[in-house]
């Protein structure tokens, strides 16, 4: 079974028509490269924010979905949104080459402070059962930035290891959508970059799956928190983007192969 992933590296910011026009430049590279299916950052449609504007943000879902449509990509799409219980989620939503939403993953490890109660993003945003999703025959699961490292400076939540669990239901893939903090700080270029990359290393060899990671590349003068690309079952990088700047990428996975080591990567600046 081969699935072939795209990724886009691209500036996440809070200007909804500007982050539309970011992802449909992704769905145009990935349509080009003949990919089933493209992930995006976190909050890539909404920005990463819990305040944006209702309308404008359903007018380019809608778009971008159309727009991935006509090619036949699936999408994997990181957005803030309020659903119809009232609440807003921190989303990866789920569509498949047809467009049909097949679900969305919301944000397990939300972000907060340590203080009792905690304040934070924890606050703006509920939680929701884990779950997986099936892209062409292939069970997926989604994970959004924290929910994969649990980093404890960032959340007052237990880690539960979600990759693990969702390696347990089953999952060949996780589409991981980031967009973490930076500063451009020897501590945030070097310490937070080496735990991000080694904690993905390590949870898709823990796990036995392929991870598909992107990040913000947003503000453009700053190295993303956090490596872009494929990570094998093995732990091993198939495809890294450089640090910095909007990136996209695609790769072909090989899933009847455990450890996919060698499988004609492409990527584009």
């Amino acid at each position: 079974m081969v699935l072939r992933v795209a990724g886009a590296q691209m500036p996440v910011t809070e200007d909804i028509e500007a982050n539309r026009k970011a992802v449909e430049r992704a769905v145009a590279f990935a349509a080009r490269n003949r990919a089933d299916i493209l992930l995006t950052p976190e909050g890539s449609v909404s920005g990463y924010t819990a305040r944006f504007d209702d309308a404008r943000l359903e007018d380019a879902l809608g778009a971008i979905v159309e727009t991935a449509r006509t090619q036949g990509l699936a999408l994997a799409l990181g957005t803030c949104r309020r659903e119809e219980d009232g609440l807003c989620y921190n989303e990866l939503r789920f569509y498949d080459a047809s467009g049909a939403f097949l679900g969305f993953h919301a944000k397990i490890l939300r972000c907060g402070d340590l203080r009792d109660p905690a304040n934070g993003e924890i606050t703006a945003y509920a939680a929701a059962p884990l779950r997986t999703f099936t892209v062409k025959g292939v069970i997926c699961g989604g994970l959004i930035c924290n929910d994969m490292w649990a980093n404890p400076e960032c959340t007052p939540v237990d880690d539960p290891h979600l990759s693990q669990k969702l390696s347990q239901m089953g999952a060949r893939v996780i589409f991981h959508a980031v967009n973490g903090g930076r500063d451009g700080s020897e501590y945030s270029r070097v310490t937070v970059w080496n735990y991000h990359e080694s904690n993905l290393r390590m949870r898709a060899r823990a796990g036995g799956l392929f991870i598909v990671t992107c990040d913000s590349a947003f503000p453009k003068h700053l190295p993303c928190s956090a490596p872009s690309g494929v990570v094998s079952p093995e732990g091993r990088w198939l495809l890294e983007t450089a640090a910095q700047g909007e990136r996209h990428f695609v790769h072909e996975l090989r899933l009847e192969v455990e450890a996919a080591e060698v499988s004609r990567p492409l990527e584009r600046g």
